[in-house]
């Protein structure tokens, strides 16, 4: 997650006003849908946490342990493209529609760090959540193709995602339908961070966490930023899921962002939260997403 050199200062302003909450977990009750295929390999919260048994500290790492554990969510390695888009290098796996549909959903966490820490709450465990989401619907038939992408560079200023987004041509953004971003699990419960999230999308994720029974929340956190804001630009439906609590001035960018802080149910309920949305849109009119649309 990106955040402003005065965002610590910001927050602690909001904390009164601003719902960042901590757990409890409840067990779910909903169940990612099928496209009539059979059971869905859903996984569990133990696989969840094994995860975390040995994360890549160095950026430089980072890259390569995001292939791998693809692979291990059953990818084939010409399946995973490093995409170098000018500045930067992003891991894409693309799952094509069937039928003819042109349209496109992107789901996304960044995997680099900061010079701090280990990276493995800010974002290990976006990555993890978003393999784990590729391996649960990896087989199903989806009616939208999915861009599965782990963005290079955020923390300095988005840069990853920017330059998908920018790659996009204008005749084509009409097609994308949504854009889910996975950014800072492994603390609380699954939250949107609402002024980087389109409302649209806010609101189809509230109502899909009550039905799913999940504790929820949504926030708005001035002066932090992730990599839906970059497909926003570009009139892209966005939305980013994260897990912060009050704790989080104490762990993220900071020496602190150690495997041992990570909350492994909280990476789990976000992770069955993000499955559950993309099926979710997958099934969804586009056009419902699109706020500019509605209001014509």
């Amino acid at each position: 997650m990106t955040l402003r050199n005065n965002t610590c200062t910001s927050l602690h302003r909001l904390v009164s006003t601003i719902c960042l909450l901590s757990l409890p977990f409840i067990a779910f009750a909903q169940e990612v849908p099928g496209n009539g295929t059979g059971a869905i390999r859903l996984s569990t919260a133990e696989e969840i946490k094994s995860e975390f048994n040995s994360v890549p500290c160095k950026n430089n790492d980072r890259l390569s342990a995001v292939k791998a554990l693809f692979e291990k969510m059953g990818a084939k390695p010409e399946e995973i493209v490093v995409e170098k888009i000018k500045r930067t290098e992003n891991v894409v796996i693309r799952k094509p529609g069937t039928g003819d549909s042109p349209e496109v959903i992107v789901i996304g966490a960044h995997y680099d760090k900061t010079s701090n820490g280990c990276g493995a709450v800010d974002n290990w465990t976006g990555i993890v959540a978003l393999a784990h989401v590729y391996r649960t619907l990896k087989d199903q038939p989806l009616k939208k193709t999915v861009v599965f992408a782990a963005f290079g560079r955020e923390e300095e200023g988005l840069v990853g995602s920017s330059e998908m987004a920018d790659a996009i041509k204008k005749e084509e953004a009409a097609s994308y339908c949504a854009m889910i971003n996975i950014d800072t699990l492994g603390m609380g419960i699954p939250q949107t961070l609402d002024n980087v999230s389109s409302k649209s999308l806010i609101d189809f994720t509230v109502n899909l966490a009550k039905e799913m029974n999940l504790p929820f929340a949504h926030t708005r956190v001035e002066g932090a930023s992730s990599d839906s804001a970059s497909f926003i630009r570009k009139k892209i439906p966005a939305v980013t899921i994260h897990s912060l609590t009050n704790q989080w001035r104490t762990i993220l960018h900071t020496g602190f962002d150690q495997p041992a802080k990570v909350n492994h149910e909280s990476v789990y309920q976000g992770y069955r939260l993000t499955a559950t949305l993309l099926a979710r849109i997958d099934a969804a009119d586009c056009q419902a997403f699109r706020e500019d649309k509605k209001k014509k």
